[in-house]
């Protein structure tokens, strides 16, 4: 089987899928689309990922996108007795639910954020838009504060899938310019993040661009 990724490695998304291949270890290829590397809407592409977005996975002539979803496929065709998403139907739900909250509670104030104080020159910047990103991304992380607290991991005391799309953001709201409320569960969770091997190669190794 020739598994690829098509996306360039400093997208949130693709982090999350190369993250999660780590973590599994299933050999990939890596291919640059998307960002200052175009070709997202070459007919090809939209051929496999009519969003014209990244990541898509491709497995021969099999072809998935969005980036939870494709970190399901991956546990399930490819390892289902991990405990990244196990069999249980109550645990996995629970996990469900918190890689899905990410893309609800967090990513839009993160957005906010990154594309603020990384992607945006100082002299365009608007602090007040910044300023209310920061508390309304503190908000979101506030939520996982509390489990961070009674368990190692977001869904409990194993890292599941769950980590996953909270913990690629986290490495960019403790590595990013700014004063940040404290919140000490979530970066004591981050530097047991920052121990495992696939989260330094995958994560921890990009630049914040």
């Amino acid at each position: 089987m020739r598994r690829i990724v098509w996306g360039r490695a400093t997208s949130s998304n693709v982090m999350k899928v190369l993250w999660g291949l780590g973590e599994l270890n299933l050999p990939f290829e890596r291919i640059d689309v998307g960002g200052s590397f175009g070709k997202t809407d070459r007919p090809e592409y939209v051929a496999m990922n009519p969003t014209k977005l990244v990541p898509t996975l491709q497995e021969d002539d099999f072809t998935l996108w969005e980036s939870n979803a494709i970190l399901r496929y991956l546990c399930h065709a490819h390892a289902p007795g991990s405990t990244l998403w196990p069999q249980d139907p109550h645990t996995r739900a629970n996990i469900d639910r918190w890689m899905d909250a990410q893309q609800t509670q967090l990513n839009r104030p993160m957005g906010v954020v990154f594309w603020g104080l990384v992607r945006t020159p100082p002299d365009k910047r608007d602090p007040a838009a910044i300023a209310q990103g920061i508390a309304d991304t503190a908000k979101a992380y506030g939520l996982i504060e509390p489990l961070l607290g009674r368990h190692a991991y977001v869904a409990g005391s194993d890292f599941t899938l769950a980590d996953i799309p909270w913990g690629v953001h986290a490495h960019r709201w403790f590595n990013m310019e700014f004063d940040r409320p404290t919140l000490p569960n979530l970066r004591t969770w981050y530097d047991r993040l920052c121990e495992r091997p696939a989260y330094r190669q995958h994560i921890m190794s990009c630049p914040i661009v």
